[in-house]
């Protein structure tokens, strides 16, 4: 029950982020924007669906090393790195969803360099067109 409770609050908390309108090589996606470390760290946990271009982008002040796993993850997903440029340095597809009670010192860690990390639901990417190599504008976001 509480973790029921949990995952509900979660979610509102993620519902009620700003949104912005990133525009991909085939269709605009709408993204959940998150800016604080708490943002970053609750991501898109206990959520078990996305609508088709729906997902979240993650900001960050400077081009680094982003480094992500998918704790309490319940859906695969795809994550796109972007630089500041807009430029897509990688796109990792389908990260899956890891079985319930792994220690966290076995959690695999995705990265790549960015300022900017997406996530979508699994295989959104490249229904969207989003390769490597690819241009993304990302507009003025919001605070």
């Amino acid at each position: 029950m509480l973790s029921a409770l949990y995952a509900a609050l979660l979610i509102a908390q993620q519902s009620s982020l700003p949104v912005v309108t990133v525009q991909a090589p085939r269709s605009a996606m709408h993204l959940w924007v998150a800016r604080s470390g708490r943002q970053h760290e609750l991501g898109l946990m206990e959520r078990t669906h996305l609508d088709p271009a729906q997902g979240m982008i993650f900001v960050f002040r400077r081009n680094d090393e982003r480094y992500f796993w998918m704790k309490d993850t319940l859906m695969p997903l795809d994550m796109v790195f972007i630089e500041r440029s807009g430029l897509v340095r990688a796109v990792l597809s389908r990260v899956p969803v890891l079985p319930p009670g792994v220690r966290d010192s076995k959690i695999p860690l995705e990265h790549a360099r960015a300022e900017y990390v997406i996530e979508l639901g699994a295989g959104e990417a490249l229904r969207l067109g989003i390769v490597a190599g690819e241009r993304l504008t990302i507009p003025a976001l919001p605070k």
